[in-house]
């Protein structure tokens, strides 16, 4: 018998170890005394306790640490320090990016440019717990606030900062303080926050694409810069659905003939745990009963060569044309190879 699926730990966000170190450097700042741990409020309600790393004082400033645990999440900061100086005083509260925190340098994201990335969330939490120790400790609830990733340049590489123009380091993000592992609406929102960048720095043509391999060949094909490029991964849904609702002019689709195949027939989400390629269907698209009794898109592939190629790209396309609507984007699907070679298109 199969051992019963183990339940997946979710963990905490950089905006909520952001303010949990906030409040500890307050309470050091203001109660003369740094916690161990510290209790916050998240947006639903939550009341999560975090261990305190690290704090340190000087003349009227104090910052605490706190290590981020992103749960069983594949999160590129879990067990990155987040560190809060506090400087409390002046006129309400204002950010500031330390080492390893971000820069907004391009329109299109929550945040103005010039800014440090701490998205607008994280922002009121923190701005909350100030409010919160000033009236407990009789304070006025004005603070700058300077948030610190130590070797958060290196991680935010990993991430798609340096494509939406956040330069630096990594961004102080969360909308509900949780992340939940393997999280498909983080993904969503990251493709989402690169569309919104394509848009407000006038780029006509995107392009999705289903992993580094179709990447590649698209932006070479098409000549594309990188914030053009949206990882969109398996989620075409994701992306078609937001560009029905946020247009640019040109849209690209880009993948392995595999994932192109179950978007033919109808998949919006094209990972292989959510979706599967119907070989029943693929045989009478191709009229060779032989192809139903294939394993992979592969074997036919081998077999019908760039009969295949045609016939499933066109089919996406018809897709993705469904998907958009009535809305002013004119779409192409382009299939790639292992090696990176252009199989197949279809579109303008």
């Amino acid at each position: 018998m199969e051992e019963p699926a183990k339940k997946l730990r979710r963990g905490w966000t950089t905006g909520a170890c952001a303010t949990a170190a906030v409040k500890a450097a307050l309470t050091g700042v203001w109660g003369g005394t740094f916690p161990a741990r510290v209790r916050i409020t998240l947006p639903r309600g939550e009341r999560p306790v975090f261990e305190v790393a690290e704090a340190r004082a000087g003349p009227g400033w104090a910052e605490a640490g706190i290590v981020k645990d992103a749960g069983d999440d594949p999160d590129v900061t879990h067990g990155a320090l987040i560190v809060a100086r506090v400087v409390p005083g002046g006129q309400g509260v204002r950010f500031r990016a330390g080492e390893g925190v971000g820069t907004v340098t391009l329109p299109g994201l929550p945040v103005p440019v010039g800014e440090p990335a701490v998205n607008p969330v994280p922002r009121r939490m923190m701005t909350a717990v100030v409010e919160e120790l000033a009236a407990m400790y009789g304070q006025v609830p004005a603070a700058e606030i300077t948030l610190s990733v130590p070797g958060g340049e290196r991680l935010a590489q990993k991430t798609w900062n340096p494509r939406l123009g956040i330069r630096g380091g990594l961004s102080i993000l969360g909308t509900t303080g949780i992340v939940r592992p393997f999280s498909c609406s983080a993904w969503i929102a990251s493709i989402h926050r690169g569309v919104d960048v394509a848009r407000a720095t006038g780029l006509g043509h995107v392009a999705g694409t289903t992993g580094a391999t179709s990447e590649a060949a698209v932006q070479a094909l098409y000549g594309l810069p990188d914030a053009a490029m949206l990882d969109m991964g398996d989620f075409v849904g994701g992306l078609v659905k937001y560009l029905r609702r946020h247009p640019v002019a040109r849209l690209t689709i880009g993948g392995g003939l595999a994932k192109l195949t179950k978007l033919a027939q109808g998949a919006m989400d094209l990972h292989s745990g959510r979706s599967q390629v119907d070989f029943a269907r693929l045989a009478h698209w191709l009229e060779d009963p032989a192809v139903e009794n294939m394993n992979t898109v592969l074997q036919v592939y081998e077999k019908h060569g760039e009969k295949l190629g045609k016939i499933v790209t066109r089919r996406a396309l018809e897709q993705v044309r469904a998907m958009l609507r009535e809305a002013p984007v004119v779409p192409d699907v382009v299939a790639v190879d292992r090696a990176g070679r252009v199989v197949a298109r279809a579109g303008p």
